[in-house]
């Protein structure tokens, strides 16, 4: 496994750096957020864990960065911004988990695999329902021809409720089977949040709440 740790503190990042090779986990370190696009295009990383604290630019920015750049891989915010909406906008940028300083290094492993797991979890090539056709291997999505781009969490949710679909999902269960982790605090409000991205990407019709 090879990660990209974006985190301007020296101390903090040798601290990961070396726990993680502990755990035969590669670990590349940007200390600014302006070269992460350049060092995601160049080499290939399973995951990335962003710091918001950047020194050139928030890390909010570099998470919408990426998306907007078509890139799925999963981001994991590591910060010391602990408020409700603080994780919400972490979650809104499009990060896929987001851990607050200071944290456990046994969470923070646990969290890693949890996030590279779920995103090599789908087995099966290609889901078609109508004119919507997801290709898993790729991760790509498009209705009626035209790509539409989601990230890793929000390519998760869709596949979890596509193959459950017929089904009544509480957001406890969604919570527990896509995040991977239940936090009532700080995951009250993120099942909402990203069904309504869905909704607003490929169409509201797709996703039916049930009151």
């Amino acid at each position: 496994m090879k990660v990209l740790l974006v985190e301007d503190n020296n101390i903090l990042s040798k601290n990961i750096q070396t726990f993680l090779k502990l755990e035969q986990i590669e670990t590349v370190r940007l200390a600014s957020g302006s070269s992460v696009n350049y060092a995601l295009t160049s080499t290939s990383y399973d995951l990335v864990i962003l710091d918001l604290g950047l020194p050139d630019m928030d890390g909010l920015l570099v998470a919408k960065q990426i998306r907007e750049s078509g890139k799925n891989i999963p981001i994991l915010i590591l910060t010391a911004r602990d408020t409700k909406q603080d994780k919400l906008s972490g979650f809104g940028s499009g990060a896929d988990d987001y851990l607050t300083k200071p944290f456990d290094y046994d969470e923070l492993l646990m969290r890693i695999h949890a996030l590279v797991r779920r995103s090599f979890t789908v087995k099966s090539s290609k889901i078609a329902i109508g004119d919507l056709e997801i290709e898993l291997e790729s991760k790509k999505v498009s209705r009626d021809g035209q790509e539409i781009h989601l990230s890793s969490l929000e390519m998760s949710l869709l596949i979890y409720l596509i193959r459950n679909r017929g089904k009544i999902l509480s957001k406890e269960e969604l919570q527990e089977k896509v995040w991977g982790v239940y936090d009532a605090f700080s995951m009250s409000r993120t099942v909402d949040v990203y069904v309504g991205y869905l909704r607003k990407k490929l169409g509201k019709e797709l996703v039916e709440t049930i009151r």
